[in-house]
């Protein structure tokens, strides 16, 4: 009979090895690594700000481009109608101007068939507000149809343009003026510009119409000259020295201050607005603004248009 040998016993110090768990093995944490502190995220509170400065900006400069392009030749148009009724009544009863007149005042009305230029209502003064009323007539210079030289300026781009063609003017076409003392033909024959100024001093009666040379950044002038085809008025002479802002090109230094007045006001005008639309009704506080706003961004536009050049 075999004899079956026992497997000899674990020694009582010796540690118990553990047997392989039972369980669904347990995944490790990971272990972390050490690093750059991350950086905070920056908020796009400011960049927005910028960018919608940016974007106001953009949007008055392209509304001073409409403004000067489109609404002003309306501004225009409006002053002409109602001045051309004034000056037909003044016609009428026989106490339209012949001498010196306050600025903006009616003194005659231009026709230029070639040009397409018909009831032109001149006023007296050519700085750049009596340019947006129409054609303007220079203060110190005779009126249409007297004795001497009589000039009349022209905006070439804004406000109706109403000299926007006078360079397509040819010999021998024919302009118009009617005034206080009759209507008057006249004879177009010389050009000049700026630096060519026009000479005819045979004639004892002529007309020099101005505007500028460019529809865009204008630099000099045109000039057309014509000649009085019948006889010359009487010229009362004694009129006012030429200001500072009626010489072509010019611009009305004082219009600056009321630019920036007008410009205070607007921003009070959207401040106030603004206000109104976080404490009452949004779309009632905007309807209630947007006349106001409107009123006030329309005479900001006319005087920084008082900053261009007087013919442009």
């Amino acid at each position: 009979m075999t004899q079956q040998l026992a497997a000899p016993a674990a020694p009582l110090d010796s540690p118990a090895v553990p047997g392989p768990p039972s369980g669904p093995p347990v995944a490790e944490p990971p272990v972390a690594v050490a690093g750059p502190a991350p950086r905070a995220v920056r908020r796009p509170g400011r960049l927005l700000r910028v960018g919608w400065s940016a974007t106001l900006l953009a949007g008055l400069l392209l509304g001073f481009v409409g403004y000067l392009v489109a609404l002003s030749g309306l501004q225009e148009q409006h002053y002409q109608a109602a001045t051309y009724q004034t000056f037909r009544y003044q016609l009428a009863n026989a106490t339209a101007p012949t001498g010196a007149a306050a600025d903006g005042t009616p003194v005659a009305v231009l026709d230029i068939p070639a040009i397409g230029l018909e009831h032109a209502v001149v006023v007296e003064g050519t700085s750049g507000r009596d340019l947006m009323r129409g054609p303007g007539h220079r203060r110190d210079t005779a009126l249409p149809g007297q004795q001497g030289t009589a000039v009349l300026f022209g905006r070439g781009t804004a406000f109706g343009a109403p000299f926007g063609r006078l360079a397509a003017l040819r010999l021998g076409d024919k302009i118009y003026a009617t005034t206080g003392q009759g209507r008057f033909s006249y004879t177009v024959n010389a050009y000049g510009d700026g630096s060519h100024p026009i000479r005819d001093p045979a004639a004892p009666a002529r007309l020099v119409l101005t505007t500028s040379d460019s529809g865009w950044i204008p630099t000099g002038t045109v000039l057309v000259g014509a000649r009085l085809d019948g006889p010359a008025q009487d010229n009362p002479y004694g009129r006012p020295a030429l200001l500072p802002a009626d010489h072509a090109l010019a611009v009305d230094a004082g219009a600056l201050a009321a630019l920036q007045l007008w410009a205070l006001a607007l921003f009070g005008a959207v401040l106030a607005a603004t206000v109104a639309a976080r404490s009452w009704q949004r779309r009632a506080a905007y309807l209630a603004s947007a006349p106001v706003v409107a009123a006030l961004l329309w005479a900001v536009y006319e005087n920084a248009a008082a900053l261009l050049p007087n013919l442009y």
